[in-house]
């Protein structure tokens, strides 16, 4: 897992052809924004969590934030527990983000 802030974090999430970004925040806190085309899961699921994760591709990148960096951080860390070679945390999360904001449908 590698802590990054968000210029090195979208800098390799662009480069990266097999990345895929992962919010792990509340559906309250989706409500009011999500970084565009990130898959969510709610990390409180707790095994429900580990359910959704263990369904994924673990031979790609994954891009993870949460509000502000901490529930993203254990996410990682979990993922990389159950196999997943490449997670990258985002440092200050979503309430941090200076990038695009899409609306979940």
């Amino acid at each position: 897992m590698a802590d990054l802030l968000q210029k090195d974090w979208t800098k390799l999430l662009e480069e990266d052809n097999n990345a895929l970004v992962l919010d792990v925040r509340t559906q309250d806190e989706v409500d009011l924004g999500i970084i565009p085309n990130a898959l969510h899961i709610d990390i409180y699921k707790g095994q429900g969590f580990i359910e959704e994760i263990e369904k994924l591709d673990k031979s790609k990148t994954y891009f993870v934030y949460c509000k502000a960096g901490g529930r993203s951080a254990q996410a990682c860390a979990v993922m990389n527990q159950l196999g997943f070679e490449n997670t990258h945390n985002l440092i200050g999360g979503f309430s941090e983000w200076q990038g695009e904001v899409a609306l979940k449908e």
